[in-house]
């Protein structure tokens, strides 16, 4: 195939140099897709693993990609001041424009994450109302204890859904807030969700209990 060793030898280095520029370009595109994610929108600190250090919660977004895709993190803190990735996932929140900046408005927009007791809450704003989750570190992992959804119909009607995972306890809560004489109704259910969902797998309001 080769009538001399220097036509072996350029041949080698032209398929070196093309699989270089090929795996440079695969990191290129790799790098460039994580580094899209570096607008900070909140960051919060607390111990989420009960070892009295104060560990660190971050989203961020990416702004560049057309559909403003959110990335929730987790870092624990470490005895020496150092802290360690957990959990990194785009899935938890929702994407600020799921059928991009000209698409259809649901509604439905991230707006908070908190620390309390433990427990990282991801609180989401509605047209009318809100919902929240609840995860707690446990079983080696952030599963989701509960939900929590406010709402309104827009037409003189409010609901309260409470959903406690960890009992399987469902409360649901409904009442008029205008003059309307009707009294509110009130629906207690057990709804057992086995195993509880992890956070790193999760994704809001894909079933209709959370």
């Amino acid at each position: 195939m080769f009538k001399n060793k220097k036509q072996y030898t350029k041949m080698n280095k032209i398929i070196v140099l093309v699989l270089v520029f090929i795996t440079s370009s695969l990191m290129a595109q790799k790098n460039s897709q994580k580094d899209n994610f570096v607008v900070l929108i909140k960051k919060v600190k607390g111990d989420l693993n009960k070892d009295n250090l104060n560990d660190l919660v971050v989203v961020t977004q990416d702004t560049i990609d057309e559909k403003a895709p959110y990335k929730l993190e987790i870092f624990f803190a470490q005895p020496n001041g150092t802290f360690k990735q957990i959990i990194s996932t785009t899935k938890a929140i929702d994407l600020q424009y799921p059928e991009g900046k000209n698409g259809n408005y649901y509604g439905q927009t991230f707006d908070d994450i908190s620390i309390t007791k433990g427990v990282l809450i991801i609180r989401n704003e509605l047209i009318r109302g809100n919902f929240e989750h609840k995860f707690r570190y446990q079983n080696t992992n952030f599963e989701l204890i509960g939900f929590s959804q406010t709402y309104s119909d827009g037409q003189g009607t409010m609901g309260i859904i409470d959903f406690n995972l960890s009992t399987g306890i469902q409360i649901k809560t409904t009442e008029r807030y205008d003059d309307s004489d009707e009294k509110p109704t009130k629906i207690q259910k057990k709804i057992i969700i086995q195993p509880l969902p992890k956070l790193q797998d999760f994704a809001p309001l894909i079933t209709q209990f959370y």
